[in-house]
């Protein structure tokens, strides 16, 4: 898993790569992803269904965070069918004196 630290109120995008057998990147048949607030709030999201799953290549996938609370934040891209595969990582919000 990797980390970073960001303060509160900034929008942070995380991001996926998929890629095949032969280490290219390539498109699964299936993409989704899930972040965890510090409050426990999970929010879950389907590529092509939901807006917030975007894609900016092939085989890239990205959400962007809209981190509006300090502590951990969790995230976890997968995939189903043809290219499955999965990542998880967090970051940190810090705590603002104002």
């Amino acid at each position: 898993m990797a980390t970073n630290s960001y303060y509160k109120g900034q929008k942070v995008t995380v991001t996926a790569l998929f890629k095949n057998s032969a280490g290219t990147l390539a498109d699964p048949s299936a993409v989704y992803a899930q972040y965890q607030n510090p409050s426990n709030e999970e929010t879950s999201l389907q590529y092509g269904v939901d807006d917030a799953l975007g894609k900016s290549a092939v085989g890239t996938y990205y959400v962007d965070i809209d981190a509006d609370e300090s502590g951990t934040w969790y995230y976890r891209f997968y995939s189903t069918g043809t290219g499955q595969a999965a990542s998880e990582g967090y970051f940190t919000i810090a705590e603002s004196e104002f």
